[in-house]
């Protein structure tokens, strides 16, 4: 990526944090920010319209969960790279986001100079993963096999969560930008997986087995 200038797209709820990280690299020739958003379906719009090289997505937003916000973004630029920005003690929607298509992820309070080279390693393709958090992430993926996973595809296991919030196939399609007849195919193939009667049964079934913690 030598020799050119990285652009960078920022998908974060919270205005200081937008400034503070477009602060840090526009003073640097090397990254141009193209693009803000401060939620997910704007993120997500946002970042099919700039095509950036690599979108920084918080990992808790407003409206849409930052997994699912990069899954809808590797399905429509897959060629934009996703650097994930998390809090301490959320290991478990880095993990979602890292299946869902994310390259990495590092802590809200990284400073300048490991920022600027983790956007360069993402944009190299490589993973990056703050040290600080990474060990129990990393267990996650070892032991993602194990029998308490979930049976479901990502997509899948997004409508069963939106399910789980009481929301109805309209409204999960508007969420997850899917028509409406998808949305039902994915409800019914959720059911059947899980052996459930109906959309209440489904989510009592996955909240017994601690999916929707």
């Amino acid at each position: 990526m030598s020799g050119r200038v990285l652009r960078i797209a920022i998908i974060d709820d919270h205005e200081i944090v937008r400034s503070g990280l477009r602060h840090i690299l526009e003073g640097d020739p090397e990254f141009a920010v193209v693009g803000e958003a401060a939620d997910g379906p704007s993120g997500v719009a946002m970042v099919d319209m700039v095509r950036p090289d690599v979108v920084i997505v918080d990992v808790r937003l407003p409206s849409m969960q930052g997994d699912d916000v990069c899954r809808l973004i590797r399905e429509r630029v897959p060629e934009t790279r996703i650097l994930v920005l998390s809090a301490f003690g959320e290991d478990e929607l880095v993990y979602r986001c890292l299946l869902a298509g994310a390259q990495g992820y590092v802590l809200k309070d990284i400073v300048h100079f490991d920022l600027k080279q983790s956007l360069k390693a993402v944009a190299r393709g490589e993973a990056v993963l703050d040290p600080r958090v990474a060990t129990a992430v990393v267990e996650r993926l070892r032991n993602r096999e194990s029998a308490g996973d979930v049976p479901l595809s990502p997509h899948q296991y997004s409508v069963l969560r939106l399910m789980a919030q009481g929301l109805s196939n309209k409204q999960i399609a508007e969420r997850l930008f899917l028509s409406e007849n998808t949305v039902k195919g994915y409800v019914q193939e959720v059911l059947r997986r899980l052996g459930a009667r109906n959309r209440l049964e489904a989510v009592m079934i996955a909240n017994r087995r601690g999916w929707l913690n």
